[in-house]
């Protein structure tokens, strides 16, 4: 029978020594194994387990219910931010009102492209959106995570060097296991029809796509924020507002020698 990954996440009522040990036994005895397992905040654990029988896990949960001495929180197949959780010892914090947008600060940097290089590594369609001020780390995080996936990025249009837009792709940039980024500011302000029509093919590929600054992309294109399967907010603290005002500006104002890319 095939082995089956499971998250499990607790938090300790009394925090007394060999806890642990002791749930490490109960899982031995239950024929369950512990793939990974990592602290979180608030004295919580979170552990990612395998199992060849679901009724094991049944069994697990029915027996963690009877113990006052821990407080079970979860126990499910794995989430991607539950593989986060395991790997980096911290929560992906999402928005209350809407569960597909997905917050971090800049000290989380390694967390994010962690999150990123996972989405990137899925195949198909995925439509990314990336919010965020000027300088705060948004292409270098979207160049590192196609890094990590082992993935090879395009810009479509950019500031990451110059002002880039691109009016065409040469054969090979068509293969849908790239990552395409597109800088919704630098679209809406710079693009010709070309570009465009450029960005309807690159949308229609079963690819992943990037945008930076997705609430301005929208504003350009038939697309809605509906569309997007996740959106990521990279800040510098915790409080920072993102305010599409002076984004516009900077990125407008942002190497004045700016050059139409037509290959």
């Amino acid at each position: 029978m095939e082995r089956t990954e499971w998250y499990l996440e607790y938090e300790n009522q009394i925090n007394r020594p060999g806890l642990l040990g002791d749930i490490s036994s109960l899982l031995g005895m239950l024929s369950i194994n512990i793939i990974t397992i990592n602290g979180l905040e608030n004295s919580r654990r979170c552990l990612l387990l395998l199992s060849e029988h679901d009724e094991n896990i049944k069994r697990l949960e029915s027996i963690l219910e009877t113990v006052d001495i821990i407080k079970v929180l979860k126990i499910r197949k794995p989430k991607l931010k539950d593989r986060m959780a395991v790997r980096h010892g911290k929560y992906i914090h999402t928005d209350n009102d809407d569960r597909k947008t997905v917050r971090f600060v800049r000290n989380e940097l390694g967390i994010l492209v962690d999150f990123m290089a996972e989405l990137f590594k899925q195949d198909g369609h995925k439509l990314i959106g990336v919010r965020g001020m000027p300088r705060v780390g948004k292409t270098e995080s979207i160049v590192a995570a196609s890094v990590s996936a082992n993935k090879r990025w395009l810009f479509v249009s950019s500031t990451m060097i110059k002002q880039t837009v691109r009016n065409k792709l040469i054969a090979g940039e068509y293969n849908t296991d790239n990552i395409f980024i597109i800088d919704g500011v630098v679209s809406k302000k710079r693009a010709n029809e070309e570009h465009w029509r450029l960005i309807r093919e690159v949308m229609h590929l079963p690819a992943v796509k990037v945008v930076e600054h997705p609430d301005i992309f929208v504003q350009a294109t038939e697309y809605t924020l509906d569309d997007f399967d996740y959106i990521i907010e990279l800040r510098s603290h915790e409080d920072e507002e993102i305010t599409y005002d002076s984004i516009e500006s900077q990125s407008l104002s942002q190497n004045s020698g700016f050059n139409m890319f037509d290959f």
